[in-house]
């Protein structure tokens, strides 16, 4: 009687009845109570019986089951449980699946996953715009696994001499979002983007490749007659770049400025934590003509200087507008900033740490930064006076 091979082609097709029917070697085909019919391997490892199921009859021919059933008896010989190294190839597979991700998927996955916790809109769309413009047509397309050195140096090189501060904005989000892909398990190994100890050995420091480019800033001998000039329009981005300049303020703390962060009885512009460069709350005291030119506005509005619509600030370009018209294209909004410092440190006597806590300066240094706790409020007031007083004083000095 046949220890192996029981079974027929036409045996198998003709089993109905629910049960276990062996061909030998441990090879089962399994007739479930719905008439459905599979393969099974049974045998033992290390004195426990197992089951392995091979696929389901006739999608699976008997010929088929009996060539994998060997190879599972054959996998035993070697010492390999072939359950479990069949579940380690699946393993594999999906791992390997991962890792098909595309580097352009990967980076708007990541976007999506950070927008939330970035500022401004501005920064988003710059995330965007960097790799949409540079990256992608690059390495978009290719899997997030297979991005090496020589691929990040093929997106960066171009634009390094040529562009250094975009450029290693770039180099920093493609590191990020390889850094991400590690961590969810699309790729292994070292992040090719990486500076320290790495690109900066084939690439040179930005620094070297490039004179920093400060905000042009008015002198501020010239700032008097700059200011009588510009009292004179009664635009409202002309108000708003007074006002900039009255509260030493960035652009966008004036533009994002809405009505309920002012106290005009105390005198005082709270601006939050979330419209800050370091994401700290910071308090402006405000002089007579600030407070003068923030009751001038509609209140009616959702900012304090509004746009064309009742639910829309005043453009993020209209201050600069204004100024280019006024002295033509070279100086910058925030170089008022600057010669409300030079200003400080010529004229005044007032301490280098007020003049950058009301620039809302962050501080670099840690010991400096743990005794400046306080924001020398009080003694800003006078500052601030100071400052109104210069600009609008009769002689250039």
């Amino acid at each position: 009687m046949r220890k192996t091979n029981k079974l027929t082609t036409l045996s198998v097709k003709r089993m109905s009845k629910p049960g276990l029917f062996g061909d030998g070697d441990g090879l089962y085909l399994q007739v479930a109570a719905g008439g459905t019919k599979a393969w099974i391997l049974r045998y033992m490892r290390a004195g426990r019986a197992r089951k392995m199921g091979l696929g389901p009859f006739p999608i699976l021919s008997l010929v088929e089951a009996r060539q994998k059933a060997f190879e599972g008896r054959r996998s035993l010989l070697r010492g390999i449980d072939p359950i479990d190294a069949r579940n380690a190839a699946r393993t594999e597979a999906v791992a390997q699946a991962a890792k098909a991700f595309t580097f352009a998927e990967c980076g708007k996955a990541y976007i999506a996953a950070h927008r939330s916790g970035w500022r401004n809109e501005k920064h988003r769309e710059q995330w965007s715009n960097t790799l949409v413009r540079y990256a992608f047509p690059v390495i978009g397309i290719l899997s997030v696994a297979a991005v090496d050195t020589a691929l990040v140096l093929k997106v960066l090189e171009p634009i390094w001499n040529s562009k250094p501060e975009t450029a290693s904005r770039l180099r920093g989000r493609i590191e990020a979002i390889l850094d991400w892909a590690k961590a969810r398990g699309y790729r292994d190994g070292e992040n090719p983007a990486r500076w320290r100890g790495h690109l900066d050995k084939l690439l040179p420091a930005k620094g070297k490749v490039s004179t920093v480019q400060h905000h042009k800033a008015i002198p501020y001998r010239e700032l008097p007659s700059f200011m009588a000039r510009l009292r004179s329009r009664a635009e409202i981005s002309a108000q708003a770049l007074e006002f900039t300049i009255l509260t030493a303020a960035r652009t966008g703390e004036t533009l994002g400025a809405v009505p309920h962060e002012f106290d005009l009885d105390r005198r005082i512009w709270t601006i939050p934590a979330g419209r800050m460069k370091a994401s700290r709350e910071h308090r402006v005291p405000l002089c007579d003509r600030a407070i003068e030119i923030i009751g001038l506005q509609k209140h009616n509005y959702k900012f304090a200087f509004p746009g064309a619509k009742l639910d829309a600030s005043l453009s993020n370009m209209a201050m600069l507008e204004m100024l280019r018209g006024m002295v033509g294209i070279g100086l910058t909004v925030h170089g008022f900033r600057s010669a409300f410092m030079d200003w400080g440190h010529e004229v005044t006597n007032y301490p280098k740490e007020m003049m950058d806590i009301a620039l809302a300066h962050t501080v670099s240094d840690k010991v400096e930064a743990a005794y400046r706790r306080g924001d020398m409020f009080d003694k800003r007031r006078q500052l601030m006076a100071d400052w109104q007083r210069y600009c609008f004083s009769k002689v250039d000095v």
